[in-house]
């Protein structure tokens, strides 16, 4: 379920009680959107709550909530897509379609074969700007819920999340048994790594890193929501 039907804007707040407007949001609202005092709009809390709201006097921009709390379930199993480290604006663009399909953790690692990798400061900065991204993808997409963007780890890390498996061409096809999926780098699976995990097939096709990313989240999410079936 949707806020609102599905219609309309849609921002996050801290406190759905006393909902506060951050001054991005308050701007995206009044300026790009032109709402004026009176429109309503959705606010969600981040972790499955929302409610209908009020565009209160402008610039102040006070909120008003005018609906009751509406709470939605977490659709399960919940699902994890971990991709290795890629070059350049690649990884805001997987974060961004992952969290328009409703994936509900996503973590970028280091394998064998990465050819990127990111030291502790760069590491911050990047998680802080995924978190960015995830959030604006979340109200253009009228998520409830906000994706768990994770720190940068390791393959064997995320190897060791129950059942995860690593995307690969020799693969299985894909199955809710197991909703961690993790995605190689440009380089390749390691020997190790192919050892370690089973694999799941997301295509005939060689993906691109970010491709199979989307694949694997579009795949998932859509047996989750009982919109494909396995035979």
């Amino acid at each position: 379920m949707k806020p609102g039907g599905g219609d309309g804007p849609h921002v996050f707040v801290d406190d759905l009680e006393r909902p506060e407007l951050r001054d991005e949001d308050r701007h995206h609202l009044t300026r790009s959107l032109r709402l004026r005092p009176g429109d309503s709009f959705a606010a969600s809390d981040g972790a499955g709550s929302w409610r209908i709201c009020r565009m209160g006097s402008v610039p102040e921009g006070e909120v008003e909530p005018v609906g009751e709390v509406v709470f939605v379930e977490a659709a399960q199993p919940p699902l994890t897509i971990g991709f290795a480290l890629i070059k350049g604006g690649r990884p805001e663009l997987v974060v961004q379609k992952l969290t328009e399909l409703g994936v509900d953790a996503i973590v970028p690692f280091t394998a064998e074969h990465s050819v990127v990798r990111w030291d502790p400061d760069r590491a911050t900065r990047h998680t802080e700007r995924l978190r960015r991204v995830a959030r604006e993808a979340a109200m253009q997409s009228r998520q409830v819920r906000l994706p768990e963007i994770g720190e940068p780890t390791d393959f064997a890390t995320l190897a060791a999340h129950p059942g995860a498996i690593r995307a690969d061409i020799t693969g299985n096809p894909p199955s809710l048994d197991h909703p961690t999926v993790l995605i190689g780098p440009e380089g390749g699976w390691s020997k190790t790594e192919r050892h370690q995990l089973g694999a799941i097939r997301l295509s005939s096709s060689v993906l691109r890193s970010e491709t199979a990313a989307i694949t694997a989240a579009a795949l998932l999410t859509a047996l989750r929501d009982g919109l494909t079936v396995t035979s």
